[in-house]
Formats: C-alpha cells, sequence, structure tokens
C-alpha cells in the first residue's frame, strides 16, 4: 500500500523489452537512504503503479520487470530513457497517513483535457471514461500518475483536481501538456463501497450517495 504522497522523481534509464513484457531502469538518487536502502523484492509505486524491485545496478538505480497486463493497464508503452516518473516506496504499518489509502493497481490511462489557473493553482481536467467517472465523487481522493489529489468536480466521462505550487514543483504532474496520458487509480474505499451494496457497474457512487441522502 501506498499514501499517494510522491518521494522524489526518477528518471527512466532504458526500457527494454522482455518477451510480452517489459523492464524499466530507473535512476532514483533521492529515494533511498543510508539507514533505509532499497532492497531486492520491495515495492515501488512508479508513476502509481506498483513494481517489484528485481535488480539494484547502482546504490541510486533500480530496475523493476514489467507484465504485459500492467503495459496494457498503463502508460509505460510510451515511456522513453529521460522521461521523469513519480516514486514512493511502500507504505510502513505507524506511518502516518497523509494523502489516501493508494494500492498501486492502476485502473486505467486517463488524459489531461483542459487546464486553468486559478489564483497561484492550477486546475486540470483529465478525461477518464465513463466506468472511472462513475467511481469518484467530488471532494474524494484520485491518483493521478500516484499523487494523491482531491476531486473538486466531475463529469461522465471526465474530472477536475487543483494543484498548489508544491505538487507541480515536486512531482511530473507540473510538466503535463494538454494531451497527456497518466495512470489512473480510483479510491479502493468506494470500489468496496460499490460492491458491498451489490451494485452494478452502471451505478455511480453519487447515484449510491444521493440515494442514501433521501432514504
Amino acid at each position: 500500500m501506498f499514501t499517494g504522497l510522491i518521494q522524489t522523481v526518477g528518471k527512466v534509464l532504458a526500457v527494454t523489452s522482455r518477451g510480452s513484457g517489459a523492464s524499466l531502469t530507473i535512476q532514483a538518487p533521492q529515494l533511498a537512504t543510508e539507514d533505509e536502502p532499497l532492497r531486492l523484492g520491495e515495492s515501488v509505486a512508479v508513476n502509481g503503479a506498483c513494481l517489484t524491485v528485481a535488480s539494484l545496478p547502482t546504490a541510486d538505480t533500480f530496475i523493476a520487470d514489467v507484465l504485459e497486463e500492467t503495459l496494457r493497464c498503463t502508460i509505460f508503452r510510451g515511456l522513453q530513457p529521460g522521461d521523469g516518473v513519480n516514486l514512493e516506496r511502500a507504505l510502513r504499518f505507524g506511518d502516518r497517513l497523509d494523502g489516501h489509502l493508494v494500492t498501486g493497481h492502476v485502473d486505467g490511462v486517463g488524459r489531461l483535457i483542459a487546464q486553468r489557473d486559478e489564483g497561484r493553482d492550477k486546475v486540470f481536467r483529465f478525461g477518464c471514461g465513463a466506468d472511472f467517472a462513475r467511481k469518484t465523487v467530488r471532494k474524494g481522493s484520485v491518483a493521478v500518475n500516484g499523487t494523491s489529489l482531491t476531486v473538486c468536480a466531475v463529469g461522465d466521462d471526465w474530472f477536475e483536481v487543483a494543484l498548489i505550487p508544491t505538487t507541480l514543483r515536486a512531482t511530473v504532474l507540473g510538466h503535463l501538456g494538454i494531451g497527456a496520458k497518466v495512470n489512473l487509480e480510483s479510491d479502493i474505499l468506494g470500489a468496496y463501497v460499490r460492491r458491498a451494496l451489490g451494485c452494478d457497474s452502471t451505478t455511480s457512487l453519487r447515484q449510491i450517495i444521493a440515494a442514501g441522502f433521501a432514504d
């Protein structure tokens, strides 16, 4: 599990095909510390996707294997050497949970379709498809490239988030241009609510909440 609070931005050094999958070589000089170095087998969220450290060529570089299924569900097919990626090590029991519970299991790919300034902040609108929008509610949480954000508006196939300057500086989101693709993960708690209530995939969280208030 992760929190969606990005620890550092790493750099893709290589993308290597491995049969139907691939491996990523990522340089991350600020991810590990002397007291807590990266370990083989540990989980790292790379742009929000949970990957396993398969090799450690140097003290500040790791290699992670990427399954074909992960390539299908994420933006990893489009990664190129030199690209920046958001990185977060796995949450430990007892750590402060400042973001929200992020599993690292990406639901799919979205696209930045609009942005506007609101004072010092920026509001990004992401196209996400109808199914993802149904799992999203205003003031709820969403992970965009692994970054924990609060939804400020949602439509039938889009949602909006507001980003403060710190987030724009400290993550890859500050470098996104219109049309850029991103990994998306909905709030896992909302998925459990829908499942527990026996709702089908066409029922949105907004409908569930509205029905609850009506009762």
